[in-house]
């Protein structure tokens, strides 16, 4: 999903704006009973909706016309880990399937639930994957369970062929003839990363670097700041189909998650030092609308409904959907996520219990 799509979800919407989120399973026969999980959440839709009263009776049918037909679009051949499915009263309609479980819920409010989509682009699941090679350099999108090839800024991309009859027989012969080589690797690389450049500039991503040793040298040697390095894969894979660079990816991924963890919790270590830290949904939530929040850290799992008092919203104990009413929010921790991105600061989601000491949610703050 591209960032001004999430965006467009992101907007308010009139009331009521449905969400309905369940996890969904690949294969028989578990995924025999998702078609029935999904009618008793359609089900609830109708019993909230007409329990909250707001919404007339053609209201509430065409709410859950869409959600019918948004689930209509889903091919039940090809699900995933997870569903959600938006519908609004003016006929808009959206389906999605995650690659990762979603908790299972029904969201009524003035805006649509997007924090699992936001997870999704989050993840490091998104990645390029840089195979360097003498004879083709490849780029390879990492969206989905196996890579794609990319065609585009220059990729894939060869170098300038060797003049056997002089360069080549002087690289084989003599040390100033190797070291001749070694400079037309590092023009060669120069142009692979002003490729990776344009790239990157458009969708920043990880980057995993494939390649021989020499080559992951030259690499480095090259690199810029602006490329963050999602870890290696040594050796030469030039050729290799998209399913093995995906099984290849895939533990690099998961080390470079795990540190990105813990490099969060150094953040706000330091950020608290610098007091520009704060914890707790009230205190979080109170900084982001101010526009005071530059990365917000929060647990997956965290959900926290809120009652609108005087004005003001306050959070609540329970799982959304819980309560019921006119000032209830469903998950204003969905509201704080939307609202640090609306003002341009970054969003990272973490394991559930990774923040028990920070009450699950936490901000560093810009100023």
């Amino acid at each position: 999903m591209d960032a001004v799509t999430l965006s467009e979800l992101r907007k308010p919407r009139p009331f009521p704006a449905v969400s309905v989120l369940m996890p969904t399973h690949r294969t028989a026969p578990e995924n025999r009973q998702d078609p029935i999980r999904l009618r008793n959440l359609l089900a609830e839709v109708r019993r909230r909706l007409e329990e909250d009263g707001r919404a007339g009776p053609e209201t509430v049918d065409a709410v859950l016309r869409g959600l019918e037909q948004a689930a209509a679009q889903v091919d039940p051949r090809r699900t995933a880990e997870g569903l959600v499915l938006f519908a609004a009263p003016d006929g808009e309609r959206h389906a999605f399937t995650l690659d990762q479980p979603v908790d299972e819920r029904v969201i009524v409010d003035t805006g649509f639930a997007t924090r699992d989509l936001i997870a999704v682009t989050r993840r490091t699941s998104r990645y390029w994957l840089l195979s360097l090679s003498d004879r083709r350099t490849r780029l390879w999108d990492g969206n989905g369970e196996e890579p794609a090839e990319v065609h585009r800024a220059g990729f894939p991309m060869a170098p300038d062929p060797i003049d056997e009859e002089g360069d080549g027989r002087r690289q084989r012969h003599s040390p100033r003839g190797a070291q001749h080589g070694d400079e037309r690797h590092r023009q060669y690389m120069r142009v692979v990363l002003a490729a990776l450049d344009k790239i990157l500039a458009h969708d920043p991503r990880p980057v995993i670097i494939a390649g021989v040793t020499r080559h992951q040298a030259i690499f480095d040697e090259l690199v810029g700041p602006n490329v963050t390095i999602a870890g290696r894969i040594d050796g030469s894979f030039e050729g290799a189909p998209p399913a093995t660079l995906a099984d290849l990816a895939r533990p690099v991924l998961h080390a470079y998650e795990d540190l990105r963890e813990v490099a969060v919790l150094a953040e706000l270590e330091a950020a608290r030092g610098l007091q520009r830290y704060a914890a707790g949904i009230c205190e979080v939530m109170r900084l982001v609308e101010e526009g005071r929040g530059e990365h917000l850290v929060v647990e997956r799992g965290y959900y926290a409904p809120a009652v609108k008092a005087g004005g003001e919203l306050v959070p609540v104990e329970g799982r959304p959907g819980s309560l019921r009413g006119a000032d209830v929010v469903d998950d204003v921790v969905d509201d704080v996520i939307e609202s640090t991105l609306e003002y341009g600061g970054e969003v990272t989601f973490v394991a559930d219990g990774f923040l028990v000491d920070h009450d699950r949610i936490a901000l560093v703050t810009r100023f």
